[in-house]
């Protein structure tokens, strides 16, 4: 099926399934990138202060930049698709949309149950949660986040289907304004 180019958001909790439905959806698309948000944390070498519970305004400051820099503009201008990932929630949600000029905008928030995100994060190399517990995040993800785009509860999925599952859905379900 023949789609036209779009820019996609997936979010969800860390360990939800962003990364690998991010690259999979990428490269069902013709022309497309992978912008992975976090990459943009990481370049910052000294001075990062991390989004932890109870983070100050520095904090805030450097996840507004990082969310600047993946909204991910000028693949979509250049002519791309561009599949962003990264943890966007609560009133963040909403600000990333504004953020992004390329329409349509597809938002797509990965919502698997936290027991399952929990057997995730406890097989993957690299490890996401600190400061933060699944469940915490996942609680306030489905009470703080407006309910933008498209929800897809991916608890039973392996991520291939997630992709099929949003390739094959009405894409007017995750379009935003």
């Amino acid at each position: 099926m023949d789609r036209p180019r779009a820019a996609f958001l997936l979010t969800g909790i860390m360990a939800s399934g962003k990364s690998t439905v991010s690259q999979l959806l990428a490269e069902r698309l013709p022309r497309a990138a992978h912008v992975r948000g976090d990459a943009f944390r990481r370049m910052i070498v000294t001075g990062r202060r991390e989004m932890t519970p109870g983070a100050g305004r520095e904090a805030g400051a450097q996840l507004a930049l990082r969310y600047r820099m993946a909204a991910a503009d000028a693949y979509f201008g250049a002519g791309f698709s561009a599949a962003v990932q990264d943890v966007v929630l609560g009133g963040w949600l909403p600000r990333f949309v504004d953020l992004v000029e390329g329409r349509p905008l597809l938002v797509v928030v990965l919502a698997p149950r936290p027991e399952v995100v929990e057997a995730r994060e406890a097989n993957r190399p690299k490890t996401g949660y600190g400061a933060w517990s699944a469940e915490r995040l996942d609680r306030s993800m489905r009470e703080e986040t407006p309910r933008l785009g498209l929800w897809i509860d991916s608890s039973g999925q392996t991520p291939e289907q997630t992709v099929e599952e949003i390739l094959g859905r009405d894409w007017g379900e995750a379009a935003v304004d």
